[in-house]
């Protein structure tokens, strides 16, 4: 961004801020959206190929040495599109910038997402292997993902109905797999409660400090009777009614044990039928379990009057909250937004604040020549050319090229007029 922002701009950060990461549209794309690229992987734990279809941020540079968090989505033929429809919307102010990775379920659904073996009154079907197939997750298809794409070790998984109880499944038996869990509708009813039953003694014992769990409930409460409610569902002894209770049990069992530290939050949706409630689940799960990653004091950076000293506390306060929850540092703020910032405290002649702002740039983003390029702006505007050859030769350094190199010799010109 070498172009001034002109101060009227500043009335726009706030949504800049909220809308940064928004997927722009491929304008040669003949298709109006395509999401996920199909990849497979050998399972030796399951005996076949697996199918996963990866999301990469728009923004991905193959170039980069990035990293992203990574959300692996149980039935990703059928969620990813709506996972990557609200990171669309939400990523960059209220969640990060994420890999999305849908694992495909439509072959052996049954068998890889249920936690025990029953016998089934009207099916065949193989089911109970939710050990197997977690096995097949921690060793072979998180290593497969780490090896070959951009993420961190920060992980969120999401399951629906027979992907929800798997969900709960791993937070209760394999909770160091993720760090986030959303369980949309999940089964818990499977095997007469055998997994929420289980969970009794591990929620009151294990430590989930920095992990979540969001967990939903649709409307269909008794299949037969519409007069059961949420009010009295609890109150129903019917076979109709287990679903609906094992869920509220379930998390009832949560709340009464916060020492845990597990961050949890429950949501019926009165409006959803089991088939629907994926989309609104998917969208107030993400917000909840990344709640801590919302910008806060935007209104600071959007204020002229806002201290230097009170922006570097905000952003320094930022980078260590992110650092605590991640467990790894990662810049506090996207690089268009410190340099945007930058400009701006320029154009307001606030030159002190734009090189805090582009110190800032400098150091979270090192590899990037518009960093160095925009400090060789700051010293340009306050007539410090020495200094301003000094950056825009290490943004040169970085990424050779014409631009960069005309700038030298300007710079070269004044110094030597000086």
């Amino acid at each position: 961004m070498k172009k001034s922002i002109k101060i009227v701009f500043i009335t726009a950060l706030v949504i800049f801020f909220q809308q940064f990461a928004h997927s722009q549209t491929n304008q040669n794309n003949q298709f109006l959206q395509k999401v996920g690229t199909v990849d497979s992987l050998y399972s030796k734990t399951l005996e076949e190929y697996r199918a996963i279809y990866v999301q990469l941020p728009d923004n991905y540079n193959p170039n980069s040495d990035k990293k992203y968090p990574v959300v692996y989505i149980l039935d990703g033929e059928v969620f990813l599109p709506t996972v990557n429809d609200v990171q669309n919307y939400y990523s960059g102010g209220f969640t990060p910038e994420m890999v999305l990775v849908g694992i495909s379920n439509n072959k052996n659904r049954m068998r890889d997402l249920t936690t025990s073996k029953i016998i089934l009154q009207y099916s065949n079907e193989e089911n109970g292997e939710a050990a197997n197939f977690s096995k097949f997750m921690e060793t072979e298809l998180i290593p497969f993902v780490e090896k070959k794409y951009p993420v961190t070790n920060f992980r969120t998984l999401i399951g629906h109905s027979y992907g929800g109880l798997f969900t709960i499944y791993t937070l209760i038996h394999h909770p160091q797999l993720f760090s986030n869990y959303l369980a949309i509708d999940p089964s818990l009813d499977w095997d007469d409660q055998k997994l929420m039953n289980e969970s009794r003694e591990i929620l009151s014992s294990q430590n989930y400090k920095g992990k979540s769990l969001f967990m939903s409930l649709s409307r269909q409460l008794h299949m037969q009777k519409p007069q059961v409610t949420i009010e009295n569902v609890m109150q129903d002894t019917s076979e109709f009614t287990l679903f609906a209770r094992s869920n509220v049990t379930f998390s009832n069992i949560v709340k009464q044990n916060k020492n845990n530290e597990l961050a949890f939050e429950w949501k019926f949706y009165p409006k959803d039928i089991h088939g629907t409630i994926p989309f609104p689940s998917i969208m107030d799960g993400l917000l909840f379990d990344f709640e801590w990653y919302q910008w806060e004091n935007t209104d600071k950076f959007n204020s002229p009057d806002t201290p230097e000293e009170a922006l570097f506390k905000v952003v320094k306060y930022r980078e260590q909250k992110l650092q605590n929850h991640f467990g790894y540092a990662v810049p506090p703020y996207p690089e268009e937004i410190l340099n945007m910032s930058g400009y701006m405290s320029l154009d307001m002649e606030q030159p002190e604040k734009a090189k805090m702002f582009f110190e800032f740039l400098i150091g979270y983003y090192p590899k990037s020549a518009n960093a160095y390029d925009s400090m060789a702006d700051y010293y340009e505007r306050t007539n410090d050319y020495k200094n301003a050859l000094k950056f825009v030769t290490k943004a040169n350094e970085i990424n050779p090229s014409d631009y960069y190199k005309q700038r030298m010799e300007e710079f070269k010109e004044k110094i030597n007029k000086g």
